[in-house]
């Protein structure tokens, strides 16, 4: 006699964990930054599920340290060399501005009917 037992609960947990992640990937921030692991949040996810409270203190902390990213940047941001890299940007496009002008000036092809020779 055989026994057969479906065991699911541990393998649709981890696929629904993988879809839940997918769909917040700011979940990422925290575990490139060392500051958690995939399986602290899998823990989490399979005790408390994706519903909880517990997942708006990772999502308020990657908003709060996205901010905090972007105020660095612009904090270290060097206003020379984003103006020199705007005018060479300006520069590019005018060039190419030129060069379109310059081929809708040039005479259009007017293709040869086909009843005429070359010396005709």
């Amino acid at each position: 006699m055989f026994l057969f037992i479906n065991y699911n609960g541990d393998i649709m947990s981890k696929e629904e964990f993988k879809k839940f992640a997918k769909l917040h990937p700011e979940l990422a921030n925290p575990v490139r930054k060392g500051t958690t692991s995939w399986q602290k949040l899998y823990e989490l996810y399979d005790i408390y599920g994706e519903t909880s409270d517990i997942w708006n203190e990772y999502f308020e902390q990657t908003s709060k340290d996205s901010f905090k990213d972007l105020f660095k940047t612009f904090k270290n941001l060097d206003i020379e060399t984003v103006k020199k890299g705007v005018t060479n940007i300006q520069k590019t496009i005018n060039l190419l501005q030129e060069l379109g002008l310059s081929k809708q000036e040039e005479k259009e092809y007017e293709p040869r009917p086909i009843y005429r020779r070359f010396e005709d």
